[in-house]
């Protein structure tokens, strides 16, 4: 089983994203989900962006990145769309990782440091006429194509946080292939 720390999107840690960690405890997994917002959740990406712009990118970075203190190395990072700017951060820096979720954006590697660790398996979803992830669709081909293992799942649809099963985007069969997906990402690790 694995330990997981798994970040949420930028309209809060939803009843949406707490049920998604849940589901990973039902298969017995170990899930960390800080709260970078403080209890704060958010109607619309809108809303959520401008809270983060008042409180600093930089600053929620920096809280995600210290989630990641005290618990061990051998981690899977998860992010939602926003939260991937971290989890992908720490997949790449930290090191032990063992293995990264991004669904629904990926950060182009210079970001980070320009290279992914050959050890390190990642799994990337979204959809593909989500005008978000369509900008990091070259950013994700980019990962692929350089990771030793990594997959890239592209969903019919134009919703972006189309995983979380509290908000209005969110898309039953999709998310269920996601999840799907991931339980067989985490088995093989």
């Amino acid at each position: 089983m694995a330990d997981i720390l798994l970040f949420h999107h930028i309209q809060g840690l939803t009843a949406g994203v707490q049920e998604f960690a849940d589901d990973l405890r039902r298969a017995g997994h170990t899930v960390h989900v800080p709260d970078l917002f403080d209890g704060r959740t958010f109607g619309s990406i809108e809303e959520g962006f401008a809270y983060a712009q008042d409180a600093g990118f930089e600053t929620l970075r920096e809280r995600g990145v210290a989630a990641a203190d005290g618990l061990g190395a051998d981690l899977v990072y998860t992010g939602f769309s926003f939260g991937v700017m971290i989890a992908q951060q720490l997949a790449q820096n930290r090191p032990g990782a063992r293995g990264a979720l991004l669904l629904h954006s990926c950060i182009p590697l210079a970001e980070f440091g320009g290279v992914w660790p050959a050890e390190v398996p990642v799994q990337i979803h979204g959809m593909e006429g989500d005008e978000f992830f369509d900008e990091d669709l070259p950013a994700a081909r980019d990962l692929v194509a350089v990771a030793a293992d990594a997959e890239l799942f592209v969903y019919p649809g134009d919703k972006h946080l189309f995983t979380d099963s509290s908000l209005d985007a969110y898309d039953p069969e999709a998310a269920a292939l996601v999840r799907e997906r991931v339980h067989g990402f985490l088995g093989r690790l």
